[in-house]
Protein backbone atom coordinates (compact mmCIF):
# COMPACT_ATOMS: atom_id res chain seq x y z
CA UNK A 1 0.00 0.00 0.00
CA UNK A 2 0.89 3.63 -0.47
CA UNK A 3 2.89 5.55 2.27
CA UNK A 4 2.70 8.88 3.85
CA UNK A 5 5.23 10.68 4.37
CA UNK A 6 6.27 11.81 7.79
CA UNK A 7 5.55 15.79 6.32
CA UNK A 8 2.10 14.77 5.12
CA UNK A 9 1.46 18.13 6.34
CA UNK A 10 3.27 20.01 4.05
CA UNK A 11 2.94 18.74 0.37
CA UNK A 12 2.22 21.16 -1.86
CA UNK A 13 -1.29 20.88 -4.12
CA UNK A 14 -1.60 18.88 -6.64
CA UNK A 15 0.52 19.51 -9.59
CA UNK A 16 -2.25 18.48 -12.65
CA UNK A 17 -4.71 20.47 -11.04
CA UNK A 18 -7.87 18.52 -11.30
CA UNK A 19 -10.91 18.37 -8.91
CA UNK A 20 -12.98 16.55 -11.16
CA UNK A 21 -11.99 13.68 -13.68
CA UNK A 22 -14.00 11.89 -16.64
CA UNK A 23 -11.99 8.07 -17.82
CA UNK A 24 -13.01 6.18 -20.45
CA UNK A 25 -11.66 2.70 -20.33
CA UNK A 26 -12.95 1.90 -23.62
CA UNK A 27 -10.70 1.55 -27.51
CA UNK A 28 -12.55 4.73 -28.35
CA UNK A 29 -12.91 7.22 -25.64
CA UNK A 30 -15.75 9.75 -26.49
CA UNK A 31 -14.93 13.30 -26.85
CA UNK A 32 -13.72 15.07 -23.13
CA UNK A 33 -12.95 12.48 -21.63
CA UNK A 34 -9.68 10.53 -20.41
CA UNK A 35 -8.50 7.54 -22.44
CA UNK A 36 -7.12 5.43 -19.71
CA UNK A 37 -4.77 2.48 -21.24
CA UNK A 38 -5.28 -1.44 -19.51
CA UNK A 39 -2.41 -1.25 -17.05
CA UNK A 40 -1.50 2.54 -16.70
CA UNK A 41 -0.04 2.47 -13.68
CA UNK A 42 -0.35 5.11 -11.09
CA UNK A 43 1.53 8.48 -11.18
CA UNK A 44 1.88 11.35 -9.34
CA UNK A 45 2.79 13.40 -12.34
CA UNK A 46 -0.22 11.26 -14.31
CA UNK A 47 -2.83 11.89 -11.42
CA UNK A 48 -4.43 8.87 -11.82
CA UNK A 49 -3.71 5.20 -12.98
CA UNK A 50 -4.15 1.73 -12.40
CA UNK A 51 -2.10 0.97 -8.78
CA UNK A 52 0.95 -1.79 -9.37
CA UNK A 53 1.33 -4.89 -8.00
CA UNK A 54 -2.83 -4.93 -7.04
CA UNK A 55 -3.53 -7.59 -9.15
CA UNK A 56 -6.99 -8.81 -9.46
CA UNK A 57 -9.17 -7.24 -8.23
CA UNK A 58 -8.43 -3.96 -10.05
CA UNK A 59 -7.38 -0.40 -8.21
CA UNK A 60 -7.82 2.75 -9.56
CA UNK A 61 -6.80 5.94 -7.98
CA UNK A 62 -7.29 9.19 -9.09
CA UNK A 63 -5.48 12.33 -7.62
CA UNK A 64 -8.23 14.70 -5.78
CA UNK A 65 -8.54 17.46 -2.68
CA UNK A 66 -10.28 16.67 0.56
CA UNK A 67 -13.84 16.33 -0.01
CA UNK A 68 -17.05 14.71 -0.62
CA UNK A 69 -17.35 13.02 -4.27
CA UNK A 70 -20.55 11.42 -6.76
CA UNK A 71 -18.54 8.71 -8.47
CA UNK A 72 -20.29 7.44 -11.40
CA UNK A 73 -19.18 3.71 -12.94
CA UNK A 74 -20.42 2.72 -16.61
CA UNK A 75 -20.31 -1.02 -16.17
CA UNK A 76 -20.62 -3.78 -18.61
CA UNK A 77 -19.13 -6.28 -21.42
CA UNK A 78 -19.77 -6.68 -24.90
CA UNK A 79 -19.68 -10.08 -24.88
CA UNK A 80 -20.14 -11.71 -21.79
CA UNK A 81 -22.35 -11.14 -18.30
CA UNK A 82 -20.55 -9.37 -15.98
CA UNK A 83 -21.06 -8.74 -12.10
CA UNK A 84 -19.64 -5.94 -10.53
CA UNK A 85 -18.64 -4.84 -6.77
CA UNK A 86 -17.01 -1.96 -6.57
CA UNK A 87 -15.24 -0.83 -2.87
CA UNK A 88 -13.67 2.59 -2.05
CA UNK A 89 -10.46 3.44 -0.41
CA UNK A 90 -9.75 1.05 2.47
CA UNK A 91 -12.42 -1.73 1.32
CA UNK A 92 -15.67 0.52 2.09
CA UNK A 93 -18.32 -1.39 0.20
CA UNK A 94 -20.01 0.83 -2.57
CA UNK A 95 -22.01 -1.29 -5.09
CA UNK A 96 -22.47 -4.62 -4.42
CA UNK A 97 -22.90 -7.33 -7.19
CA UNK A 98 -24.29 -5.30 -9.94
CA UNK A 99 -25.09 -7.29 -13.02
CA UNK A 100 -24.80 -6.47 -16.43
CA UNK A 101 -26.21 -8.93 -19.23
CA UNK A 102 -24.02 -9.30 -22.40
CA UNK A 103 -24.01 -6.44 -24.31
CA UNK A 104 -25.80 -4.30 -21.39
CA UNK A 105 -24.24 -1.59 -19.88
CA UNK A 106 -25.33 -0.70 -16.33
CA UNK A 107 -24.55 3.01 -14.95
CA UNK A 108 -24.89 3.65 -10.95
CA UNK A 109 -23.84 6.36 -8.59
CA UNK A 110 -22.32 6.64 -5.30
CA UNK A 111 -20.95 9.16 -3.11
CA UNK A 112 -17.47 8.76 -1.30
CA UNK A 113 -15.65 10.67 1.68
CA UNK A 114 -11.92 11.57 0.94
CA UNK A 115 -10.20 13.26 3.34
CA UNK A 116 -6.31 14.09 4.91
CA UNK A 117 -5.17 14.34 8.31
CA UNK A 118 -4.74 18.04 8.47
CA UNK A 119 -7.08 19.98 10.46
CA UNK A 120 -8.00 23.19 9.65
CA UNK A 121 -8.56 26.14 12.51
CA UNK A 122 -12.66 26.52 12.59
CA UNK A 123 -14.37 28.59 15.49
CA UNK A 124 -12.69 26.55 18.89
CA UNK A 125 -10.74 23.84 16.92
CA UNK A 126 -7.17 24.78 16.43
CA UNK A 127 -5.54 23.85 13.09
CA UNK A 128 -3.24 20.97 13.33
CA UNK A 129 -3.42 17.36 12.03
CA UNK A 130 -4.98 14.24 13.37
CA UNK A 131 -2.17 12.34 15.20
CA UNK A 132 -2.14 9.04 13.06
CA UNK A 133 -0.88 5.86 14.58
CA UNK A 134 2.75 5.47 12.88
CA UNK A 135 3.19 3.24 11.17
CA UNK A 136 -0.35 1.29 10.96
CA UNK A 137 -1.77 4.58 9.16
CA UNK A 138 0.42 6.17 7.96
CA UNK A 139 1.48 2.97 6.00
CA UNK A 140 -0.71 -0.05 6.21
CA UNK A 141 -4.01 2.42 6.01
CA UNK A 142 -2.14 5.03 3.60
CA UNK A 143 -5.68 4.86 1.15
CA UNK A 144 -7.88 6.64 3.91
CA UNK A 145 -5.37 9.48 4.59
CA UNK A 146 -4.03 10.20 1.20
CA UNK A 147 -4.92 12.55 -1.98
CA UNK A 148 -5.95 10.51 -4.10
CA UNK A 149 -9.17 8.19 -4.31
CA UNK A 150 -8.48 4.47 -4.91
CA UNK A 151 -11.45 2.44 -6.55
CA UNK A 152 -11.36 -1.56 -6.13
CA UNK A 153 -13.36 -3.17 -8.72
CA UNK A 154 -13.51 -6.88 -8.22
CA UNK A 155 -12.17 -9.80 -10.67
CA UNK A 156 -15.32 -10.00 -12.90
CA UNK A 157 -15.64 -6.41 -13.71
CA UNK A 158 -16.07 -4.31 -16.57
CA UNK A 159 -15.81 -1.00 -15.74
CA UNK A 160 -16.39 1.46 -19.11
CA UNK A 161 -16.61 4.85 -17.93
CA UNK A 162 -15.47 6.74 -14.24
CA UNK A 163 -16.96 10.03 -13.75
CA UNK A 164 -15.58 11.51 -10.55
CA UNK A 165 -17.32 14.72 -9.92
CA UNK A 166 -17.17 16.94 -6.40
CA UNK A 167 -20.36 17.25 -4.73
CA UNK A 168 -21.96 19.28 -1.58
CA UNK A 169 -23.72 16.68 0.21
CA UNK A 170 -24.58 15.87 4.39
CA UNK A 171 -22.09 13.55 5.55
CA UNK A 172 -22.58 10.74 7.77
CA UNK A 173 -19.16 10.58 10.02
CA UNK A 174 -18.38 7.52 12.17
CA UNK A 175 -16.25 7.64 14.96
CA UNK A 176 -15.18 4.37 16.67
CA UNK A 177 -13.15 1.35 17.65
CA UNK A 178 -11.98 -1.90 15.84
CA UNK A 179 -15.78 -2.86 15.40
CA UNK A 180 -15.81 0.19 13.50
CA UNK A 181 -13.22 1.15 11.80
CA UNK A 182 -12.14 0.84 7.73
CA UNK A 183 -9.98 -2.71 8.71
CA UNK A 184 -7.50 -2.62 5.89
CA UNK A 185 -7.19 -7.07 5.62
CA UNK A 186 -9.25 -10.17 5.26
CA UNK A 187 -10.71 -11.69 7.19
CA UNK A 188 -11.36 -8.64 9.07
CA UNK A 189 -13.91 -6.41 8.60
CA UNK A 190 -16.46 -3.23 10.28
CA UNK A 191 -20.03 -2.27 10.09
CA UNK A 192 -18.71 0.85 9.11
CA UNK A 193 -17.10 -0.56 6.05
CA UNK A 194 -20.13 -1.89 4.85
CA UNK A 195 -22.34 1.01 5.64
CA UNK A 196 -22.20 2.83 2.51
CA UNK A 197 -23.30 0.09 0.42
CA UNK A 198 -26.76 0.79 2.26
CA UNK A 199 -26.96 4.32 1.15
CA UNK A 200 -28.42 6.03 -1.63
CA UNK A 201 -26.25 8.62 -3.58
CA UNK A 202 -26.16 12.17 -1.82
CA UNK A 203 -24.82 11.14 1.43
CA UNK A 204 -20.87 10.64 2.13
CA UNK A 205 -20.08 8.11 4.81
CA UNK A 206 -16.74 9.23 6.56
CA UNK A 207 -15.09 6.51 8.62
CA UNK A 208 -12.60 8.61 11.19
CA UNK A 209 -12.53 5.04 13.71
CA UNK A 210 -9.40 3.49 14.62
CA UNK A 211 -8.12 0.12 15.58
CA UNK A 212 -7.53 -0.08 19.75
CA UNK A 213 -9.30 3.34 20.42
CA UNK A 214 -11.57 5.10 23.44
CA UNK A 215 -13.54 8.34 23.63
CA UNK A 216 -10.78 9.21 24.81
CA UNK A 217 -8.29 8.93 22.22
CA UNK A 218 -10.70 10.09 19.75
CA UNK A 219 -10.29 13.37 21.69
CA UNK A 220 -6.20 13.05 21.89
CA UNK A 221 -5.72 11.90 18.65
CA UNK A 222 -7.59 15.42 17.74
CA UNK A 223 -10.12 12.40 15.47
CA UNK A 224 -12.86 14.69 17.04
CA UNK A 225 -11.32 17.70 15.95
CA UNK A 226 -11.12 16.70 12.77
CA UNK A 227 -14.77 15.99 12.04
CA UNK A 228 -15.39 19.23 13.87
CA UNK A 229 -13.20 21.38 11.61
CA UNK A 230 -15.16 19.96 8.20
CA UNK A 231 -18.68 18.75 9.57
CA UNK A 232 -21.53 20.92 8.24
CA UNK A 233 -24.92 21.98 10.25
CA UNK A 234 -27.23 18.83 9.60
CA UNK A 235 -24.51 16.68 9.03
CA UNK A 236 -24.41 13.25 11.60
CA UNK A 237 -21.75 11.85 13.63
CA UNK A 238 -22.33 8.59 14.88
CA UNK A 239 -20.13 7.33 17.59
CA UNK A 240 -19.34 3.69 19.16
CA UNK A 241 -16.96 3.21 22.18
CA UNK A 242 -16.32 0.41 25.07
CA UNK A 243 -14.37 -2.28 24.29
CA UNK A 244 -11.05 -1.05 24.48
CA UNK A 245 -12.65 1.40 27.13
CA UNK A 246 -12.84 -1.15 30.00
CA UNK A 247 -9.68 -1.68 30.01
CA UNK A 248 -9.30 1.77 31.97
CA UNK A 249 -11.41 0.00 34.82
CA UNK A 250 -7.79 -2.18 35.38
CA UNK A 251 -5.38 0.72 34.69
CA UNK A 252 -7.46 2.49 37.17
CA UNK A 253 -7.78 5.53 35.12
CA UNK A 254 -12.16 5.19 34.40
CA UNK A 255 -15.12 3.69 34.33
CA UNK A 256 -18.47 3.54 32.38
CA UNK A 257 -20.65 5.65 34.68
CA UNK A 258 -17.63 8.01 35.47
CA UNK A 259 -15.23 9.07 32.45
CA UNK A 260 -16.74 7.26 29.79
CA UNK A 261 -20.01 9.18 30.36
CA UNK A 262 -17.66 12.69 30.79
CA UNK A 263 -16.05 12.10 27.75
CA UNK A 264 -19.19 11.31 25.75
CA UNK A 265 -20.67 14.66 26.75
CA UNK A 266 -17.53 16.35 25.51
CA UNK A 267 -18.16 14.25 22.17
CA UNK A 268 -22.09 15.44 21.76
CA UNK A 269 -21.00 19.08 23.44
CA UNK A 270 -18.56 19.93 20.35
CA UNK A 271 -20.37 18.03 17.67
CA UNK A 272 -23.92 20.20 18.27
CA UNK A 273 -21.74 23.32 18.40
CA UNK A 274 -20.82 23.35 15.08
CA UNK A 275 -24.05 22.10 14.00
CA UNK A 276 -23.49 18.42 13.99
CA UNK A 277 -26.40 15.82 14.71
CA UNK A 278 -24.15 13.20 17.63
CA UNK A 279 -26.05 10.11 17.53
CA UNK A 280 -24.74 7.33 20.56
CA UNK A 281 -24.48 3.93 19.72
CA UNK A 282 -23.88 0.82 22.55
CA UNK A 283 -21.21 -1.01 22.03
CA UNK A 284 -22.01 -4.87 20.13
CA UNK A 285 -21.20 -8.03 22.48
CA UNK A 286 -18.45 -10.01 21.90
CA UNK A 287 -18.81 -14.10 21.00
CA UNK A 288 -19.43 -15.85 24.25
CA UNK A 289 -22.79 -18.23 25.38
CA UNK A 290 -24.51 -19.64 28.65
CA UNK A 291 -24.79 -23.57 28.37
CA UNK A 292 -28.39 -22.31 27.39
CA UNK A 293 -27.27 -20.89 24.21
CA UNK A 294 -27.87 -16.92 25.50
CA UNK A 295 -25.19 -14.66 24.99
CA UNK A 296 -23.00 -13.86 28.11
CA UNK A 297 -23.56 -10.18 28.52
CA UNK A 298 -19.40 -8.48 28.77
CA UNK A 299 -20.04 -5.04 27.65
CA UNK A 300 -23.32 -4.28 29.53
CA UNK A 301 -22.21 -1.70 31.96
CA UNK A 302 -21.08 0.58 29.08
CA UNK A 303 -23.94 -0.14 27.18
CA UNK A 304 -26.36 1.06 29.96
CA UNK A 305 -23.87 3.86 30.41
CA UNK A 306 -24.37 4.54 27.16
CA UNK A 307 -28.00 4.77 27.15
CA UNK A 308 -28.32 7.05 30.28
CA UNK A 309 -26.10 9.72 28.92
CA UNK A 310 -27.68 9.65 25.74
CA UNK A 311 -31.13 9.97 27.79
CA UNK A 312 -29.57 12.47 29.65
CA UNK A 313 -28.59 14.73 26.39
CA UNK A 314 -31.58 13.90 25.05
CA UNK A 315 -29.39 12.73 21.76
CA UNK A 316 -29.85 9.77 19.50
CA UNK A 317 -29.28 6.36 20.08
CA UNK A 318 -28.85 2.94 18.65
CA UNK A 319 -28.76 -0.06 21.39
CA UNK A 320 -26.31 -2.47 18.91
CA UNK A 321 -25.19 -4.41 22.51
CA UNK A 322 -28.97 -5.72 22.50
CA UNK A 323 -29.39 -6.12 19.00
CA UNK A 324 -26.16 -7.60 18.39
CA UNK A 325 -27.37 -10.34 21.23
CA UNK A 326 -30.05 -11.83 19.39
CA UNK A 327 -27.77 -12.03 16.22
CA UNK A 328 -24.82 -14.46 17.36
CA UNK A 329 -28.09 -16.26 19.09
CA UNK A 330 -30.27 -16.69 15.77
CA UNK A 331 -27.28 -18.31 14.27
CA UNK A 332 -26.29 -20.59 17.45
CA UNK A 333 -22.89 -21.02 19.53
CA UNK A 334 -21.22 -23.06 16.67
CA UNK A 335 -22.58 -21.08 13.93
CA UNK A 336 -22.18 -18.13 15.45
CA UNK A 337 -18.23 -18.43 14.40
CA UNK A 338 -19.39 -17.83 11.16
CA UNK A 339 -19.41 -13.89 11.84
CA UNK A 340 -16.56 -13.92 13.15
CA UNK A 341 -12.43 -13.44 11.89
CA UNK A 342 -10.54 -16.43 11.65
CA UNK A 343 -7.00 -15.30 11.25
CA UNK A 344 -5.97 -19.09 11.42
CA UNK A 345 -7.41 -22.11 10.81
CA UNK A 346 -9.45 -22.89 13.91
CA UNK A 347 -9.11 -19.29 16.11
CA UNK A 348 -12.38 -17.30 15.62
CA UNK A 349 -11.35 -13.99 16.73
CA UNK A 350 -14.67 -13.12 19.42
CA UNK A 351 -14.49 -9.42 19.07
CA UNK A 352 -13.60 -8.91 15.50
CA UNK A 353 -16.11 -9.77 12.86
CA UNK A 354 -15.29 -11.09 9.55
CA UNK A 355 -17.53 -9.41 6.16
CA UNK A 356 -21.04 -11.19 6.58
CA UNK A 357 -20.87 -10.48 10.45
CA UNK A 358 -19.97 -6.74 9.84
CA UNK A 359 -22.48 -6.82 7.26
CA UNK A 360 -25.43 -7.92 9.40
CA UNK A 361 -24.89 -5.26 11.80
CA UNK A 362 -24.16 -2.50 9.29
CA UNK A 363 -28.14 -3.46 8.86
CA UNK A 364 -28.90 -3.38 12.83
CA UNK A 365 -27.14 0.45 12.56
CA UNK A 366 -29.55 1.68 9.23
CA UNK A 367 -32.83 0.37 11.46
CA UNK A 368 -31.33 2.23 14.47
CA UNK A 369 -31.25 5.69 12.57
CA UNK A 370 -34.37 4.80 11.19
CA UNK A 371 -35.99 4.15 13.91
CA UNK A 372 -34.42 7.04 15.67
CA UNK A 373 -36.08 8.99 12.61
CA UNK A 374 -32.38 10.99 11.74
CA UNK A 375 -32.97 12.91 8.89
CA UNK A 376 -30.05 10.88 7.51
CA UNK A 377 -32.33 7.83 6.89
CA UNK A 378 -34.35 9.51 4.25
CA UNK A 379 -30.71 8.53 2.17
CA UNK A 380 -31.39 4.77 2.75
CA UNK A 381 -31.19 2.66 -0.27
CA UNK A 382 -34.25 1.74 -1.78
CA UNK A 383 -33.45 -2.13 -1.84
CA UNK A 384 -32.54 -2.34 1.69
CA UNK A 385 -35.95 -3.10 2.92
CA UNK A 386 -36.44 -4.74 6.62
CA UNK A 387 -33.91 -5.69 8.80
CA UNK A 388 -34.86 -8.03 11.96
CA UNK A 389 -31.44 -9.08 14.16
CA UNK A 390 -32.90 -12.53 15.63
CA UNK A 391 -33.93 -13.23 11.66
CA UNK A 392 -30.34 -12.61 10.23
CA UNK A 393 -29.64 -13.17 6.49
CA UNK A 394 -28.45 -16.88 5.60
CA UNK A 395 -24.65 -16.95 5.89
CA UNK A 396 -24.74 -18.77 2.59
CA UNK A 397 -26.43 -16.17 0.59
CA UNK A 398 -23.83 -13.64 1.57
CA UNK A 399 -21.30 -13.28 -1.43
CA UNK A 400 -19.27 -9.95 -1.13
CA UNK A 401 -16.75 -10.93 -2.70
CA UNK A 402 -13.39 -10.61 -0.24
CA UNK A 403 -10.33 -8.26 -0.97
CA UNK A 404 -6.67 -8.99 -1.82
CA UNK A 405 -4.67 -8.84 1.18
CA UNK A 406 -5.24 -11.24 4.13
CA UNK A 407 -3.72 -10.42 7.71
CA UNK A 408 -3.31 -13.36 10.41
CA UNK A 409 -1.93 -10.09 12.88
CA UNK A 410 -5.23 -8.87 15.35
CA UNK A 411 -6.24 -5.60 14.95
CA UNK A 412 -5.64 -2.86 17.66
CA UNK A 413 -7.03 -2.55 21.34
CA UNK A 414 -9.37 -5.46 22.98
CA UNK A 415 -7.34 -8.41 24.27
CA UNK A 416 -10.60 -10.00 25.35
CA UNK A 417 -11.86 -13.38 24.25
CA UNK A 418 -9.57 -13.95 21.52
Amino acid sequence: MKALVAAFALLPALAHGADAWHFDFGAKPAAGRTAVASGTPYSAERGYGFETGAGAPVFFSADLPEGNYNVTVTLGDAKVATTTTVKAELRRLMLENVKAAAGETVTRTFTVNLRTPQIAAAGDVAAGAVKLKQPRESLGEAWSWDRRLTLEFNATAAVRTLDIVPVKAPTLFLLGDSTVCDQSGEPYASWGQMLPRFFKPGVAVANHGESGETYRDSIGRRRLDKILSVVQPGDTVVMQFGHNDQKQIKEGKGGPFTTYQAEIRTHVAGIRAHGGVPVIVSPMERRGFDDNGKVRPSLIDYADAARQVAQQLGVAFIDLNAMSKPFYEALGPENSKLAFAEPTPGHIDNTHHNNYGAYELAKAIVVGLRQAKLPVAAFVADDFGQFDPAHPDPVAAFAVPASPGFTNLRPLGDEANK
